[in-house]
């Protein structure tokens, strides 16, 4: 099979694996944050519903009148419909949606009660990179993860946004707004989770050839399991447990995999893809594109632009035995 039919094939297979789920709406808020900007899109509504009711309700009083052999009245009428229907009304109409738009950007704004756990979200082509920096609440250890942003449920999150590359966009639509993510500049985003669950995002702004399959996953947990798992995650990486994954650990030093990413307490330690440290307890890989199980991560291995053409990370020359030690030994971690 070609590699154009299985970069489609693998896109349908996200897809498939994206309509197994309820599609997230901003209609169905989860944070403080969201449900404002809900109540603004439902005001707004129902300001344009009204105001396609007047408009409709017009021209059919007209097309009546002009049936029955009514005359419009004549040149003053005319200049009253044209002041009223085409200047006092649109001035009406968006003083409203301005005052809207204001007041709940001012809202959404205010900071929320309660010290922020800090979290920096770098956006890359075509994956996301989360950072929480050491320190806060009980010295909180240094984390480093991609594509899923871990948060507890009730505490604020203060998002530092930025981009390594090309202008991305921040979005996860039942716990808060569009925020852009700028190269050479940085931008915040603040809200709370007010339930425990699994929220998806994406990227709201196209930004190459593999925007669509730019995801990542929002994990709200309960506050004490959020901090078990930051505290896990502060130190190395899980040591190999068996014969099988201290191989795949010797494998993945040995191949260009230790060249792109890091897994702590290791030799491995770059940063031009993702960090590995925590990769089997990730729901996915490919920032969404498939569920992260043995099989699709061995496809991943070997070839990952078949999988998500213009993907960086290029073809890697393994036996099936290496390939095999590899997936055990990334499963294990975390």
């Amino acid at each position: 099979m070609s590699r154009r039919r299985l970069g489609w094939a693998a896109a349908g297979a996200g897809l498939a694996l994206g309509s197994c789920r309820a599609a997230p709406s901003t209609l169905d808020p989860r944070s403080p944050e969201a449900r404002r900007l809900a109540s603004a899109w439902w005001q707004m509504f129902a300001l344009g519903a009204a105001v396609y009711a007047v408009v409709a309700g017009l021209i059919v009083w007209t097309l009546v009148r002009r049936r029955a052999g009514h005359r419009d009245g004549g040149a003053d009428r005319e200049r009253l419909f044209v002041v009223a229907g085409g200047v006092a009304a649109p001035v009406a109409v968006l003083a409203v949606v301005a005052f809207i738009t204001v007041d709940t950007t001012a809202d959404v704004g205010a900071a929320s009660p309660g010290p922020a756990l800090a979290v920096e979200v770098v956006g890359h082509t075509w994956w996301w990179e989360v950072r929480y920096p050491a320190g806060g609440r009980a010295g909180e250890p240094a984390v480093v993860t991609a594509n899923e942003l871990r948060i507890p449920v009730g505490r604020p999150v203060q998002l530092t946004l930025s981009s390594a590359d090309v202008l991305h966009s921040f979005w996860v639509p039942e716990l808060a707004g569009k925020v852009d993510l700028i190269p050479g500049a940085t931008t915040t985003l603040r809200f709370s989770a007010e339930r425990p669950g699994t929220y998806q995002g994406a990227c709201a702004e196209f930004c190459g050839i593999q925007h669509a399959n730019m995801r990542f996953l929002v994990v709200a947990e309960e506050p004490g399991g959020f901090d078990r798992w930051r505290a896990r995650q502060g130190g190395p990486a899980a040591a190999p447990t068996s014969e099988l994954e201290a191989r795949g650990q010797a494998a993945f030093m040995g191949a260009p995999c230790a060249g792109c990413h890091t897994v702590r307490g290791t030799p491995a330690t770059a940063t031009l893809g993702p960090d590995l440290s925590d990769f089997g307890t990730r729901r996915t890989l490919g920032a969404g594109l498939l569920p992260n199980t043995a099989a699709n991560l061995a496809r991943w291995i070997v070839d990952a632009p078949e999988l998500k053409p213009g993907v960086l990370m290029p073809p890697i020359a393994l036996s099936p035995a290496e390939v095999d030690a590899i997936v055990a030994y990334l499963e294990a971690l975390g």
